[in-house]
């Protein structure tokens, strides 16, 4: 089977490969990826997969099925391909690809086994959380795991992610001369300056794998008056969702001290929150079984802790995993300028080719392996289980 899954990706692999510079040429913005998200839906609807645009309330979001009888695994391959300000700097064009490829080769593989490929076109991981909109909105529902690939520096998978809340506080107060009538004013710029002391106060009493940051965005105004708005943005993160949830609340309770104190009233806006990933162990070691057999790059341990991504909302719900895989040296920083330069070399365009490998391997291994699918089931359940007892 993995001689025929090469094969067949090394047939399709010249218009991936032109796909995927396509995507990069375009360097679309999150809520903008208007004609990449396009350029992929013409590719399934051309390959017999039906295609819905515009799932889950996101307008360059899609939704692509290819069924295949009834009572089989439902595979879920999800895509982004927003890009940042300086072009693909994250490697977000070869998504779509691999996910291409992979599902094209379920399908070619799959044989008279029943299965379900749902492949989800998921815009604005950059900025918005995309996904967790499209989850909120009904989607990922239909799907028994979820898939992804990353370029990274190196090849490997993810153990754990960080849960993330992030809160944008307008302060009001009451302007006043600063010199003249300082008495008459009540400062907004003292709210943000109290909340970020109960901040400093708040770390000596949470554990220790908790992150709080914080940032002025308007201080209201010169010195000499007394500002009668002012903005702060507070980021909050967690290994465990759970947990992160309490730190919330003690900010909360922050904030509306510093109100008090101050004299002063307040509005928050908060942003989607991001959930930290449920690992699926065994689920990652079927893929990295499959990494070492495609022969990936720069193979590397799991990493045990990472930031914050929207994916973590989607394995918090059902069992999935992404493959990370190498195609800068190792220690490249992402979001820089050598992604960029990277985005159509040789080194990218393998990377295209051995992911659409990996996780077409790991869907065909768990359709003629049955058992796989039960191992990872509850694999899942119990560590989903295990991080509700960590706090």
């Amino acid at each position: 089977m993995k001689t025929r899954i090469k094969e067949y990706i090394g047939e399709i692999l010249p218009e991936l490969l032109k796909i995927s510079d396509e995507i990069f040429d375009l360097a679309e913005l999150s809520c903008q990826e208007f004609k990449s998200c396009r350029i992929l839906e013409e590719y399934l609807e051309k390959n017999g997969f039906t295609v819905e645009q515009g799932v889950g309330g996101m307008e360059t979001s899609f939704r692509a099925v290819y069924q295949q009888g009834e009572g089989g695994p439902s595979f879920g391959l999800l895509a982004e391909y927003d890009a940042l300000s300086m072009g693909h700097g994250c490697g977000h064009h070869m998504q779509g690809p691999v996910i291409l490829g992979a599902a094209m080769c379920i399908k070619k593989l799959c044989g008279d086994r029943p299965c379900k490929i749902v492949v989800y076109g998921t815009p604005a991981e950059e900025s918005l959380g995309g996904k967790i909109i499209m989850q909120e909105n009904g989607c990922f529902q239909d799907i028994d795991i979820a898939l992804m690939m990353h370029s990274a520096p190196e090849t490997c998978v993810d153990v754990k992610t960080m849960a993330l809340e992030n809160f944008r506080v307008t302060f009001h107060g009451e302007e006043a001369h600063a010199a003249i009538s300082p008495e008459k004013g009540r400062s907004a710029l003292d709210g943000i300056l109290i909340s970020f002391q109960g901040i400093e106060f708040l770390r000596e009493h949470v554990l220790e794998d908790t992150r709080m940051h914080y940032t002025i965005l308007d201080a209201g105004g010169p010195a000499i008056v007394v500002p009668g708005h002012a903005v702060a943005e507070y980021t909050l993160r967690s290994y465990n969702t759970h947990y992160l949830s309490q730190v919330v609340d003690r900010f909360m309770d922050i904030i509306k001290g510093s109100a008090l104190i101050t004299g002063t009233t307040y509005t928050i806006e908060r942003d989607p929150a991001y959930k930290a990933k449920i690992p699926c162990l065994r689920l990652n070691e079927l893929i990295m079984e499959n990494a070492k057999i495609f022969q990936a790059p720069q193979i590397a341990p799991p990493r045990e802790k990472t930031g914050s991504t929207d994916f973590g909302n989607v394995m918090y719900e059902v069992p999935g995993s992404c493959i990370r895989v190498a195609f800068v040296p190792s220690g490249t920083a992402a979001h820089s300028e050598a992604y960029v330069k990277a985005g159509k070399s040789e080194a990218a365009h393998e990377a295209v080719r051995v992911g659409a490998e990996i996780l077409a391997g790991t869907c065909l291994d768990i359709l003629e392996s049955p058992e796989l699918m039960e191992e990872i089931k509850k694999d899942f359940a119990r560590r989903k289980e295990e991080m509700g007892k960590e706090i």
